[in-house]
């Protein structure tokens, strides 16, 4: 089946759209993926600026939701109707749309609602086919954090690795997953991955950057240990697993306020873009450490960072090896998007596409609500068994 991923992260800086063939083998339980490239678009200038108005903590109206919903929506259908037309040769049979998260509604270590925008009727008028989407509420519904939901898929990738091999996502949230080699696996959000330090470089350029691109700025500065010291006393990095954030918590305010206790000592510009980029790297670090992991593999937009990959590996040299997740056969900047066409295969097929163990959801849900296309619904026959493994196969001619 040809499937196309869209997914837009924390950063929401752009829609991405991953292409696979997928292909289960009823044998050995193995669903085969053939990666058929991705396709990027930034957000229009105006639903960028829309969005980031709308998000927390500000405050908005239902007006602007539901005009975001709308236009996000259209923003996905484009993005899929040209990874049908440049990847798929006219030949996607499916849509998996994640959405775009505005809020996701956790407290006291429980998450009770999540909210995702992008309207799938425009997504299947525009592409003509049939779209799963809104795979996270079903999980918060059945007990579970909704998230990371790429656990099920960063599982199958794992599995029979050596060691204790774990998945590493680098976005506006940063997320893992780690499979010991014996127990049970876990998943949970870190804390910050790009979130905090995109804010800090907004702030100290006045808007006129809107990230640290290759990390330069981070590269001049030299860590503010104090406040370092303060933002790593956060409560939620002491929560136990599963556990969730968003920008709900970590946003430009939320920097703000750590940095009011600073009196004099305010951190230069360079100084405080490096003191966040060490944050982030040392509370992924911390996260991995008691788990024993011997590998992770990375993906998301933090990729792009040296100086955040350069403190990575520094804060987990000696123990962990850290590889890029084009080692698994997924590239960085795709694996979500992948992960999603995944995730949508499995819900037209009937079979559950979290995994409760790592979520915390009362046990195995089928995620999503499906959309027609064009075409009449036909839905394929459930398999006997869901697949237990996640194979990445080359391209023809690749």
């Amino acid at each position: 089946m040809r499937v196309i991923g869209l997914m837009s992260g924390t950063s929401y800086d752009a829609v991405d759209a991953a292409a696979a063939d997928l292909e289960l083998s009823g044998a050995d339980g193995t669903l085969h993926l053939t990666p058929l490239g991705m396709v990027s678009a930034p957000y229009p200038a105006d639903v960028r600026e829309a969005l980031a108005a709308a998000l927390p903590p500000a405050q908005t109206t239902l007006a602007d939701v539901c005009r975001l919903d709308t236009r996000i929506g259209q923003a996905f259908s484009a993005a899929a109707a040209r990874a049908d037309r440049e990847l798929c040769a006219g030949r996607a049979e499916l849509v998996a749309s994640h959405g775009q998260t505005v809020f996701h509604w956790a407290e006291d270590g429980r998450v009770h609602g999540t909210l995702q925008l992008g309207e799938p009727a425009w997504i299947a008028e525009g592409s003509g086919c049939p779209v799963v989407s809104g795979f996270r509420p079903r999980d918060v519904a059945a007990g579970g954090q909704g998230a990371p939901l790429v656990s099920l898929v960063d599982l199958m990738l794992l599995r029979g690795r050596p060691g204790v091999p774990a998945a590493l996502n680098i976005g506006g949230i940063a997320n893992l997953t780690v499979l010991p080699a014996a127990g049970e696996p876990l998943a949970f959000d870190t804390g910050p991955g790009n979130a905090l330090m995109d804010a800090a470089v907004r702030e100290v350029t006045g808007g006129r950057l809107a990230y640290d691109e290759g990390g330069a700025i981070a590269a001049a500065g030299r860590v503010h240990e104090p406040l370092l010291r303060r933002l790593l006393a956060e409560p939620y990095y002491r929560l136990p697993a599963p556990r969730t954030t968003g920008k709900e918590l970590f946003h430009a305010g939320y920097l703000r306020e750590h940095l009011a206790d600073c009196g004099d000592g305010t951190p230069a510009p360079q100084d405080l873009v490096a003191t966040l980029t060490r944050l982030t790297a040392r509370t992924v670090a911390d996260a991995l450490r008691p788990l024993g992991a011997t590998e992770v593999f990375v993906s998301g937009g933090g990729v792009r960072n040296p100086v955040l990959m350069g403190m990575l590996r520094d804060e987990l040299a000696w123990a962990t090896a850290v590889r890029p997740s084009e080692e698994l056969g997924l590239p960085a900047a795709a694996k979500e998007a992948y992960a999603f066409a995944v995730l949508g295969y499995l819900t037209l097929h009937g079979l559950p596409g979290n995994a409760p163990r790592c979520t915390g959801a009362g046990g195995p849900r089928v995620l999503g609500s499906l959309t027609p296309g064009s075409r009449p619904l036909r839905l394929p026959e459930p398999p006997v068994r869901a697949p237990h493994a996640l194979s990445v196969r080359e391209p023809a001619g690749g």
